[in-house]
Parts: C-alpha cells; structure tokens; sequence
C-alpha cells in the first residue's frame, strides 16, 4: 500500500505556519527631534544548514519506470501470479498422456529350478516283417529358473483419457482463475504505480514550498536590515525593529521546516522506488486527460483490472459447474504395460498388453448433487461480486471527475490570489522603503504572499492529484 501521510502532514504543518498572526498595533514613531536610545547588539541569526545536493535529476516517467522494474510489492505481485499460473498446468496434466518407467533388480540368495520338457527323442523304428515292437523314447528336460539368482525386469505404462468431460471444463475453470489473477496482480502494479505518481508529485510540490519559504526569508531579512538602519537613525521605535526580526527568525524556521519536509518525501519517494535519495525532482506537468471525460465510465467498466478480474472471476465459477455437472457422464481412457525381463516366463522375455478402461460411477451417496449446489453458490457469489464491482467502479470515476472540477477552480483561485497578495507585498514594501507604511504592515503582506503560495501549492498539489485519482478510477495504465 502506498502511504502519502507524511506528505499530507508536511502540507498541512505548512498551512499552519502561514496562518495570519494577530498583529498588535505598533506605537506612534518618536518625534523626529527625540534622540533615540541606542540600539542594543542583537545575536546574528545561526546560518541555515543547506540542503545536500543532489547528483542527479530524477523525472516522472524514469519514477515510474523504476517502480514497475525494482518495486518490492510488485515483484512479489508478479511471484504471486506465477504461482497461480501453474493451477492451468495442473488441471490439463490431467488430460494429457501419462508414461511411466519402472525397474527392478532382485538378487535371491537361493536360487530353485525345475526339469522341464522341451524335447522328446526320437523312436527307433520296426524292421519290415518282424515282430520286433518299438523303443519308448525318453523325454529331453531342461532347468528351468523357478526363482534366479539375479533379475531385472523393466516396464512402460502409458495412458491417455480420451473422454473425461469434468477435466475439459476443470481446465477452463483454471484458465479463467488465472485470468483473473493475473488482472488482480495488474490492478496491484498499477494502483503502486499510481502510489509512485502521487508521491512524485507531492515531493515536488514540497520542493516548490521549499523554494518559496526561501524567497520569503529573503524578503524578511531585507525588511529587518531596513529596520535596522531606520532604528539607528530614529525613525522607527524598536518594537518595528523586535517586530522585523521575529519574522525573520520565523522566515528561518519555515525554511529549516520546509527543507526537511521535502527531504523526508524524497526520502519516502527513493524507498518506494527502491534507489538512494540522491536525486532531484523536476516540477511535472498536469497528467493529461482525455478530451471527452463523459466517456470514462464505459472505460472503467472495459478497462479497470479490478472489474477484468471479477468478469473472469465470474467465467471461471461458471466453468467450474460445468465440471461439477459433467462428473455425472463417465470417463474413458486408454492405456498400455509394456514388460520385459532377464528371465524369460511362460511368454518369453517380453509382455505387452494394451486396452480401453472405463470408468461410470452411478451413485456416490448425493455427493455430486450437493457439489452441484455449491457450484451454483458460488456462480450467484461471482455474479453478485462483478455487479458490485462494476457499480463501484461507475461511482469512483464520477466522485473523481467532480474532486477535478473542483480542485481545478480552486486553483485557479489560488494563483489568482497569490498574484494580487504578490503585487500588494511588493507595493507595501515600496510605501516602506519610501516611509509611507509601517513595519506592521509590511509583515501583514509577508504573511498574506504566505499564506497565498502556501495555498497556491497546496491547489495545484490537489488538482494534479485529483487528475491522477481520475485516470486511476477509469482504468487508465500511467507508464
């Protein structure tokens, strides 16, 4: 699972530390002819620690590249699916030809054999005319091995089902299952993918915070030199002066905040992608939508993962009562013994046999019928899932649109406020330099800048995420 809750804090600490503060009313300057008190030695600011660089630059598509190729979940996604791709294998070896080898070799310690006739001699014959009678002729016998000092006998069995309808649809049955895996193992990869996006474009929404906290302790410390030498030529009261540099050393903590918080997204983002955080990311664009957004409800319900893996879900139970049904016709098979031996028996050395089997179970006590009910559960279960799924899947694509729509006026909004708080700040800072505002007015219009590129960013972050949510619930495919 892809968790953007540290991105989400970091924004939302941001928001925070630009809430407007409540600012007091600076007292009246002192006459110009009152001499001011001089003014007290103030702790130069501790320098801020830079970032550490970065060696190289990292962009959206080479992100998302690196996620599909090295991301942990996703390889043991696609280990998952390579298991349940042998569920097919299995249920056709059922079908295919079976070949056994087998041997032995038996040596007996005391061996036996008989006489047995294979011969008889030949009688003498009768001389004409004589009464001389014949010679009975005896039997010629050979040993016969009843049990041999040393046997080897090998065999060859094959079979092949030749008809066996509950393997047929048993075979498509885990077909659809794996179909249905393998859309389950890429809805996985692409919601992570999808993780990997949004998190790319949350790191470089808080490198965009980064940058403006940095511009703005710059305008902070500007005002609080100006304060400075106002307050040494006593144009100024010192609280102008306290007031410039507390929001100077809020300018630095904001930025001190800031750089961590996107050095702990690219920390986040580099763990995700499973590569050392030594890059930078660039500002992306808006991921592109299709023109006609009123359409993307028929591509989630042809597109999504999600809704291919409950439709094949579906097919496979379906297929799976089939099987169950077809146990009720029998099964017929062929097969065939080869054997052959050292010693040779009543036929000789060699045996072979082959022949049909066949196989009808009448009745095995409602077994099958209540395997039948079950498979007509779980037909009504698959069915019931793909209606939901589909319906979820409607629902999530038309709550996105609207998030869009609303996330892209408020953007708009936001950098339309960020340009008129940006052109006020500098007026204000003008009337300053110029003696014509005071200090409590230039930081309200610090903090107004603030608050509106806080703000700008946090929109901006919001649409493009919403655009991402978008793509992601149509079903789209982010590479």
């Amino acid at each position: 699972m892809i968790s953007l809750a540290p991105l989400a804090l970091a924004l939302s600490v941001a928001q925070a530390n630009a809430a407007p503060s409540s600012p007091s009313k600076a007292p009246p300057a002192p006459p110009a002819a009152a001499q001011p008190a001089p003014a007290e030695p103030v702790a130069p600011a501790a320098p801020i620690t830079p970032a550490p660089p970065a060696t190289r630059t990292l962009t959206l598509p080479e992100a998302l590249k690196l996620a599909g190729e090295r991301n942990y979940d996703i390889q043991a996604a696609a280990a998952r699916l390579r298991q349940v791709e042998q569920g097919y294998w299995k249920a056709l070896s059922g079908y295919l030809p079976q070949v056994t080898l087998g041997g032995t070799y038996t040596h007996t310690g005391l061996a036996a054999t008989l006489p047995f006739p294979v011969a008889a001699q030949i009688p003498s014959m009768t001389v004409a005319g004589t009464t001389t009678p014949a010679t009975v002729a005896p039997l010629i016998t050979a040993p016969f091995p009843v049990v041999p000092d040393d046997q080897v006998q090998g065999t060859v069995d094959a079979s092949q089902v030749l008809f066996a309808p509950a393997l047929w649809f048993g075979v498509q049955s885990a077909s659809r299952g794996e179909d249905s895996a393998r859309a389950s193992v890429e809805n996985a990869r692409r919601a992570i993918l999808f993780g990997a996006a949004q998190a790319y474009y949350g790191t470089a929404s808080l490198k965009q915070l980064a940058l403006v906290s940095e511009r703005l302790l710059e305008i902070s410390q500007r005002a609080e030199k100006d304060a400075r030498v106002r307050y040494g030529a006593g144009t100024i009261a010192k609280v102008g002066l306290i007031r410039a540099e507390i929001d100077r050393a809020r300018a630095e903590q904001d930025v001190l905040r800031a750089r961590n918080s996107y050095l702990s997204a690219r920390y986040s983002l580099a763990q995700l992608l499973v590569e050392p955080p030594d890059f930078d990311v660039v500002d992306p664009v808006e991921p592109p939508l299709p023109p006609d957004l009123s359409k993307l409800e028929e591509s989630a319900l042809r597109d999504r993962p999600d809704v291919q893996s409950a439709r094949s879900a579906k097919d496979a139970a379906l297929a799976q009562k089939r099987s169950t049904v077809s146990t009720y016709l029998p099964t017929i098979a062929a097969f065939g013994h080869y054997q052959r031996a050292n010693v040779p028996g009543l036929t000789g050395k060699e045996l072979w046999n082959a022949g049909l089997s066949a196989q009808w179970k009448l009745f095995d006590g409602g077994l099958r019928e209540a395997n039948v009910r079950e498979a007509d559960a779980r037909v009504s279960e698959a069915e019931a899932n793909l209606k939901s799924t589909e319906s979820h899947a409607v629902l999530e694509v038309q709550q996105a649109r609207l998030d869009l729509e609303s996330a892209r006026a408020n953007a708009v909004k936001a950098k339309e406020q960020r340009d008129l708080a940006a052109e006020n700040q500098r007026l204000v800072d003008v009337s300053y330099r110029a003696g014509a505002a005071t200090a409590v007015e230039q930081a309200d219009a610090t903090t107004q800048l603030r608050n509106a590129e806080v703000a700008q960013a946090t929109e901006q972050l919001t649409a493009q995420l919403s655009a991402l949510r978008l793509l992601q619930a149509a079903g789209a495919d982010i590479r």
